[in-house]
């Protein structure tokens, strides 16, 4: 029997509103995103989606994401394992700055690489390789295996993170993951067999 996995990006926060770049800063959400996640909640709810194991990084964005998501589908009295394996990419010296200004200091073409780039990391952050580095191990010892089982798993986190997961699971490679967007507030859908192999990706 397969299980299901459901990746939702947290909705919008803050510092997505004011182009900031965020990594392991912790901002909440924007009303956008507290009615995003709602969204999402109401639609997994409206398709049958009953989860039973719950997922999400260490930071309130996500974390707030997922509790928004659970009160619409009536979830109570559950367990949630959080872990900051799951949190956004560091950002390092660019965390808190605006995109607009760190163009301005390092030129736009070195942000474009720390930002585009698969192996390259900011000054004193992760390039996307090294967020797969500490998701991915995550992902593969404490998730998957309950999908395998043949259970319905929820995990809230955030777009770097969740795109180490899609890559794993579609078979990316690193130039095809560096164009996947993850939209905030909207949930991916996987079948995954016994064999922790994708079966089909689900549309909501």
């Amino acid at each position: 029997m397969a299980g299901t996995l459901i990746l939702v990006r947290h909705g919008q926060s803050e510092w997505n509103l004011k182009n900031l770049f965020t990594g392991w800063k912790n901002p909440d959400l924007t009303e956008q995103g507290i009615a995003e996640a709602q969204s999402a909640g109401k639609r997994l709810k409206a398709a049958g989606y009953k989860p039973t194991v719950f997922y999400t990084s260490a930071l309130k964005r996500a974390q707030h994401t997922l509790d928004l998501i659970l009160d619409e589908l009536g979830i109570v009295n559950l367990v949630i394992s959080r872990d900051q394996a799951l949190n956004e990419r560091d950002y390092g010296d660019l965390a808190g700055l605006n995109k607009d200004d760190a163009r301005a200091k390092w030129g736009e073409e070195q942000v474009l690489i720390w930002r585009r780039s698969y192996d390259v990391p900011p000054p004193g952050g992760e390039s996307l390789k090294d967020t797969a580095a500490r998701t991915l191990p995550y992902y593969d010892k404490q998730i998957l295996p309950h999908v395998v089982a043949g259970e319905t798993v929820l995990a809230a986190a955030h777009g770097n993170s969740l795109r180490s997961i899609v890559m794993s699971i579609e078979g990316l490679t690193p130039d095809e993951i560096l164009k996947r967007e993850l939209a905030t507030g909207e949930p991916v859908i996987y079948r995954i067999g016994k064999s922790g192999k994708l079966k089909e990706k689900l549309a909501l």
